[in-house]
């Protein structure tokens, strides 16, 4: 499903414009940035935003975490978003 990008939370997760089941909190699947307060965490954010900050993206659920928020598989274009963060270290 496509969505825009509404803001990059942190540098794994994001909101988008429309809900998907109920919520427009995504989280990308298999990565685990640091926190904005961590060590590390404002560059991740950072790094995500350029990435995919304001634009289209295809989500591809693939959960639901405690929290409420879809994980996903993300794509903007053809590149994978989560491929690319696992590769930086994510």
């Amino acid at each position: 499903m496509k969505r825009t990008v509404k803001r990059v939370i942190d540098g794994d997760t994001l909101e988008v414009n429309r809900s998907i089941n109920g919520s427009r909190f995504v989280r990308l699947a298999n990565v685990n940035a640091p926190e904005r307060h961590q060590f590390g965490g404002r560059t991740a954010t950072r790094t995500l935003t350029g990435m995919i900050g304001g634009k289209p993206v295809t989500l591809t659920p693939v959960a639901r975490d405690a929290y409420g928020r879809v994980v996903a598989e993300v794509r903007c274009g053809r590149k994978s978003i989560n491929r690319k963060m696992i590769r930086r270290g994510y």
